[in-house]
């Protein structure tokens, strides 16, 4: 009797063994602490609201912006072209990726000018995509596949290499053609890779679309930071931010979600980016 109750103790409402997962506890008991401790420490050190505002002034401008018909038009907006922006750039990803892990030639010959388009700062090339595509979201769909397509080209090529050379020589024993071993091998192989390459890649392809807003646009996220930003709004500055995290944490249990799913036989301590 003793240990059931100090089994049913340990677990939480949903039968949850709290010992086996702390961070149930932990992460709501970090933001509590962290949100208290800002919210006195605000005043209590004498600092001005418009230049931190206490999170309860945030929250506040969280809500009316939440209440705001057209801040949901500029959500819309930015998670459109940053969506639009991560599906050009990983289908970019996944057919040089592919192409550069299986050619030698390949790799060889455009290798060395990905290598070098990757060490050119982004933000520098958000002037010119604006020039180019104009302020409309055009401009900030090519920022957001830019920006997002590295990674997951970098994994899909190290997945596609990762495959193992065993199960090759087997099936090649066996007859199979190149696309047969890409399909029943390399692919699976290189799948926990390439979902890594996409849970960053959806987040970078946020922070493109909001890079791109805030060099030209008339609508976004992005560009309302800037409007709150010259209107010295500092509470509604943080407000959008939350939203911006938000969004990016909705895009990243999506592809974990989907990874979970799909490739449950995943290590993660073997993918780079996980």
């Amino acid at each position: 009797m003793r240990s059931k109750a100090r089994t049913k103790t340990a677990r939480g409402g949903f039968g949850v063994d709290l010992r086996e997962r702390p961070e149930l506890l932990l992460v709501p008991g970090v933001f509590v602490t962290v949100m208290l401790a800002w919210e006195f420490a605000v005043p209590a050190f004498g600092v001005d609201d418009y230049v931190l505002p206490r999170p309860t002034q945030i929250l506040d401008a969280l809500r009316t912006q939440l209440s705001d018909p057209l801040f949901w038009r500029h959500v819309k907006i930015t998670v459109l072209e940053s969506l639009y922006g991560f599906l050009l750039g990983v289908g970019a990803a996944l057919v040089l990726g592919t192409a550069i892990s299986q050619v030698r030639l390949i790799e060889r010959t455009f290798m060395p000018y990905v290598v070098a388009f990757q060490t050119v700062p982004k933000v520098a090339l958000a002037p010119l995509f604006v020039v180019w595509f104009g302020f409309g979201m055009t401009s900030k769909v090519v920022m957001a596949a830019v920006i997002s397509f590295f990674p997951v080209l970098v994994n899909v090529i190290e997945g596609l290499r990762s495959a193992d050379a065993d199960r090759i020589e087997m099936l090649t024993a066996f007859g199979a053609g190149r696309f047969a071993v890409f399909r029943m091998v390399r692919l699976p192989s290189a799948l926990p890779f390439i979902f890594a390459g996409l849970d960053i890649g959806i987040v970078f392809s946020i922070l493109g679309a909001v890079v791109g807003e805030f060099i030209g646009a008339k609508e976004g996220l992005g560009y309302l930071l800037l409007q709150t930003n010259y209107n010295f709004d500092i509470a509604g500055m943080f407000a959008v931010l939350v939203v911006l995290s938000v969004l990016g944490l909705i895009a990243h249990f999506i592809i974990r979600f989907a990874q979970k799913r799909l490739v449950f036989w995943s290590e993660e301590n073997r993918v780079i980016g996980a």
